[in-house]
């Protein structure tokens, strides 16, 4: 049982035994050097390499890293940190079941951590909800949509996939790899979190050495950059109504203010952009923009996927790269990449010059 809570320590029941043992973060960052190192190799390695490195041979060690590694997730306190570190540790957590399964056809029991998929579903309250086939596995359709919301490849798109009777037909690998996706969601939940004093105190070196890995890989420019020439068609239509001040439906102005959010726009920022409104009121404005990146509320929502956009009549004047793109976050971040530094920086500055009107 302490291998299989060291080795997946996001279960319910390694949080369980955290808990049992009254563990005391204080003592343990203050006096647990091992611990202490493991939790700052998982959240370097998450950055570098997308993974969280090699398991500690102590299953306490482990065990331990995984709140400290929150922790210092926390103190960092940077949004394309938390995704990232969130990504690693649900790839890993991957890498770890599907090698555990590897050797039984049937996906059943694993003599070395006791872990199965039947254990896995049960875990993220999946076991109603899917169900297997002759040919593979359904899952309800309103439980795959969120689940697949961030798997940008064309395979995932809903129409896709052959829904029926209000569920969607999905391989062995696609269903693990949305178990990966919920394990996800549930390492990203409440990240980032209140640190108190004297465990930040305790940790303050490795918060930086993380803010200088963080800073020299430039990840920041991955969500962080708001160059309005780059955004999906979609959201340049729905700021252009914005700065029209046309009114917008709900769906609508969570939609365009979950993808600024999502891109690093600031509260302040965005709560200007609504002031033109004529149904403007800033205090709800800005309530619900902190409440959608996540400064009020212990989720930081995501931009609606293409479907959803679709759906709701959001999705207008396509382009070549919205074929190919299920998700606005998607079709940004590949203009991002496409483009040069020199470009981007270029962007920038007309930007900042329009806004200050020089």
């Amino acid at each position: 049982m302490e291998r299989l809570h060291a080795r997946y320590p996001f279960l319910e029941a390694a949080r369980e035994t955290v808990a049992t043992e009254a563990v005391d973060l204080v003592t343990i960052v203050e006096q647990d050097e091992a611990v202490v190192e493991r939790a700052t190799e998982r959240v370097v390695t998450a950055l570098e390499d997308g993974e969280i490195g090699d398991s500690h041979r102590d299953p306490r060690v482990e065990l331990l890293s995984y709140p400290v590694a929150r922790v210092l997730v926390s103190l960092v306190d940077e949004r394309v940190l938390v995704r990232k570190y969130a990504r690693a540790e649900a790839a890993s957590a991957y890498e770890r079941f599907t090698a555990d399964f590897e050797d039984t056809v049937e996906l059943k029991s694993v003599e070395s951590t006791g872990l199965d998929l039947e254990h896995l579903l049960a875990e993220f309250d999946l076991q109603d909800v899917v169900r297997e086939t002759n040919d593979g596995y359904r899952i309800d359709v309103g439980t795959y949509l969120p689940l697949a919301e961030d798997l940008w490849d064309d395979e995932w798109r809903l129409v896709n996939r052959a829904l029926a009777d209000g569920e969607v037909p999905v391989e062995e690998d696609d269903l693990l790899l949305l178990v990966r996706e919920a394990i996800r969601d549930r390492i990203e939940d409440g990240l980032p979190f209140d640190v108190p004093d004297a465990i930040e105190t305790s940790l303050e070196e490795e918060a930086s050495e993380i803010r200088e890995v963080l800073a020299d890989l430039e990840l920041t420019r991955e969500i962080d950059t708001v160059v309005p020439d780059l955004f999906p068609p979609c959201m340049k239509a729905l700021l252009d109504q914005i700065q029209k001040g046309e009114h917008l439906p709900h769906h609508s102005r969570f939609a365009i203010t979950a993808f600024l959010t999502s891109i690093g726009m600031s509260t302040d920022d965005i709560v200007d952009l609504y002031r033109v409104n004529s149904s403007f009121g800033e205090e709800m404005t800005r309530y619900q923009t902190d409440h959608i990146g996540g400064e009020t509320s212990p989720t930081e929502y995501s931009p609606p996927s293409c479907a959803t956009m679709q759906s709701y009549g959001d999705c207008v004047n396509k382009d070549d790269l919205c074929e190919r793109i299920p998700h606005p976050m998607a079709y940004y971040e590949q203009r991002i990449d496409d483009s040069d530094d020199d470009e981007l920086e270029d962007w920038r500055e007309n930007a900042s010059e329009s806004a200050t009107g020089d």
